[in-house]
């Protein structure tokens, strides 16, 4: 064999030897002092095991009518708190928490049967959570993230939702962030698994960050709210847990789809949302097509900062 030759086989050898071992000589170091879910749980937290995983919930109310509230990125259960009662009154609520946040647990691909994060586990996991409660059909309110879980819900399984309402609703494209097609047998690589945490770890930085600016006033966003929320940077594997959303199968994009809902649908969100601009909601609000309402002085997350009047048109909507 020729030198060159030699030399461009070495070099190919040396390649494929970095791709393959390479990564995993980067040191991952794990995290200190995190805690597992359970160990966050409060008085009232309920834990049930749907499709493999251990979902945390809290449950308020009786009546005929159930609602069912959907966080988003990076929220919780908590977020719900200023209008949890005030859905009571009106029948049964149940908010979970979606898996990879809040304290439902957070599966790791050694133990997975499938990927539990992305939308259509997610659909899944609504339907499987909704059986095991006994629930045959439900009031959709999802914020968010949440909000995109939900449109794709009632697009499955449309005979399951008495209405749905959308807060502040991100549908313009998947689950998560969106990547080629090509580059996610890549991600889900062991290799990129694990470094993954490192690449995750930035949220230490900028979760504060988005944080405030959820509130279109950041002088409503009190320090002890948002410690609340950053207790998700104390469970273990969230960090873990956001690689896997992050690049969690991809789903057909949900905004094309909107004028194909069937249920009844309200649009509800925040004038001065800063995440997302209210002429994307006007613009949604046409294609579903669904009444919308803009509350001024108000953000991203309307049912925390101005829980009083987002209940009103939300009674308003349901003609309660």
């Amino acid at each position: 064999m020729k030198r060159w030759k030699q030399i461009l086989f070495r070099a190919f050898i040396f390649a494929c030897l970095a791709v393959l071992f390479g990564p995993f000589l980067v040191p991952v170091p794990e995290l200190g002092d995190l805690v597992t879910e359970k160990e966050f749980a409060d008085p009232d937290s309920k834990f049930i095991e749907v499709n493999d995983v251990t979902v945390h919930y809290k449950e308020m109310g009786e009546g005929e009518t159930t609602f069912i509230l959907l966080h988003g990125f990076g929220s919780s259960v908590f977020s719900w708190r200023e209008v949890m009662d005030d859905f009571s009154k009106h029948g049964r609520v149940i908010a979970y928490d979606r898996p990879a946040f809040g304290l439902t647990e957070r599966p790791m691909p050694e133990t997975w049967k499938e990927n539990p994060y992305g939308m259509g586990a997610n659909v899944e996991l609504l339907r499987g959570l909704m059986d095991a409660l006994k629930i045959e059909k439900a009031v959709l309110v999802g914020n968010s993230a949440g909000g995109g879980v939900s449109v794709a819900f009632a697009l499955t399984y449309p005979e399951r939702v008495e209405k749905l309402i959308l807060v502040d609703p991100g549908v313009g494209g998947g689950y998560g962030p969106q990547f080629p097609a090509w580059a996610l047998p890549i991600m889900w690589t062991p290799q990129m698994r694990h470094l993954g945490p490192l690449m995750m770890r930035d949220y230490q930085e900028t979760l504060p960050n988005t944080i405030a600016r959820e509130w279109a006033n950041e002088a409503n966003l009190s320090a002890e709210v948002k410690q609340e929320y950053l207790s998700a940077l104390q469970i273990k594997n969230w960090d873990r847990a956001f690689y896997e959303l992050t690049f969690a199968p991809a789903y057909p994009e949900l905004r094309p789809l909107l004028p194909n809902l069937t249920v009844d649908t309200f649009i509800i969100a925040g004038a001065d949302d800063r995440l997302i601009r209210s002429w994307y909601f006007e613009a949604i609000s046409l294609e579903t097509p669904a009444p919308l309402v803009l509350l001024s002085q108000c953000g991203h997350v309307p049912h925390e900062e101005c829980p009083e009047r987002f209940m009103q048109e939300v009674i308003n909507f349901l003609e309660l």
